[in-house]
């Protein structure tokens, strides 16, 4: 069983940057991709970012593109995502998911664990 427990969320000005870290415990996270998903409310959630178990990859929405950057530190057994340039359509709670799955990175049903999710604010 692998715990995920998200950090870093918070309240920033449009334009500003955050860096969210996802902490997993509990299995052998080097064996999962890691992905971020948000879910605004009223709103589906929806896949933003992947990483490949072995980081050699990485999946990015059209709507982050060239401002989220998803990295992880199998050391720490932790993925990060580097928000920049943040707009206020990026509010939403941010979850963290790993998935033993390979490909399909996009759809909610490949990922086995969940986090709890952060808050993510962007003010106008």
């Amino acid at each position: 069983q692998v715990q995920l427990v998200e950090s870093g969320g918070g309240l920033v000005q449009a334009g500003g940057s955050l860096r969210l870290s996802c902490a997993a415990s509990g299995g052998t996270f080097r064996l999962y991709a890691m992905s971020w998903f948000r879910q605004a409310p009223g709103k589906e959630r929806e896949f933003v970012a992947a990483i490949s178990w072995s980081g050699l990859s990485t999946y990015d929405a059209d709507t982050v593109k060239g401002r989220f950057t998803i990295s992880r530190d199998d050391a720490k057994n932790t993925v990060y995502l580097q928000m920049n340039s943040l707009k206020p359509e990026d509010t939403a709670v941010y979850y963290c998911a790993a998935s033993s799955q390979v490909g399909g990175y996009g759809s909610a049903n490949r990922y086995d664990y969940w986090g709890q999710g952060t808050q993510v604010t962007v003010s106008s």
